[in-house]
């Protein structure tokens, strides 16, 4: 039975350890240590060949808001096409580029994430960076939070090697995900990748922060 769900909204919790994940300047000073764990909430929406990942709505004022990027991406597993709404110096940023495929391990570690059991897989980003997820066989559309996919089910949980940035689903509703949902805005401006870096590397490609800003934001997510 589990296998036939193919359509579904999930709610993630995102944890992040500002202190890790800010590599400029010394963050103690300024956020206290009560402070350095940042919660965001999202909601993954998919069916069977497209998926929104996208941030939850709250009419609570958020603590910190600028101090991480919530993104909204749609992914259309058919036709190969990503596309991103970012919020990146100031403006909403919207971007379509191919889906990004990684290449995964996946090992024989379980854990058990929303009630549904799951198996561990590893991506190596670069020499230094690992992303852990754990996804599911019994959600069968490969999907996940952010611009991950590319496992044999719905991954649950994600994380970084240090933990900085870890992703847990806490709810799961078993409902039709409309075309409307699944489906981007329409937007006359949009980028792909590479005109936005080179947009960007026109404007702010001499200040020091630009290239780990731009890692941090297309390097792995």
């Amino acid at each position: 039975m589990y296998a036939q769900i193919t359509s579904a909204k999930i709610v993630f919790e995102r944890k992040t350890n500002l202190y890790k994940s800010m590599k400029w300047g010394d963050v103690k000073n300024w956020i206290k240590e009560a402070d350095k764990i940042k919660l965001d909430y999202f909601e993954l929406i998919f069916n069977d060949t497209c998926s929104v990942f996208k941030p939850q709505e709250s009419e609570l004022k958020e603590n910190m808001g600028w101090a991480t990027a919530k993104s909204t991406v749609y992914q259309n597993f058919t036709s190969g096409v990503k596309y991103t709404v970012k919020d990146m110096w100031g403006e909403q940023l919207h971007i379509r580029d191919s889906l990004r495929v990684r290449k995964w391990q996946i090992t024989e570690s379980t854990r058990k994430i929303a009630g549904y059991q799951c198996r561990k897989a590893v991506w190596r980003a670069n020499d230094s960076t690992r992303i852990y997820a754990w996804f599911s066989y019994d959600l069968s559309t490969s999907t996940g939070p952010e611009s991950f996919f590319g496992l044999p089910g719905v991954i649950l949980g994600l994380a970084t090697e240090d933990g900085g940035v870890v992703y847990f689903a806490k709810k799961i509703e078993f409902i039709p995900a409309t075309a409307t949902q699944l489906a981007p805005p329409k937007k006359k401006k949009v980028y792909t990748l590479v005109e936005l870096k080179t947009d960007m590397e026109k404007q702010y490609g001499k200040e020091k922060w630009f290239k780990e800003e731009w890692n941090s934001q297309f390097g792995i997510w």
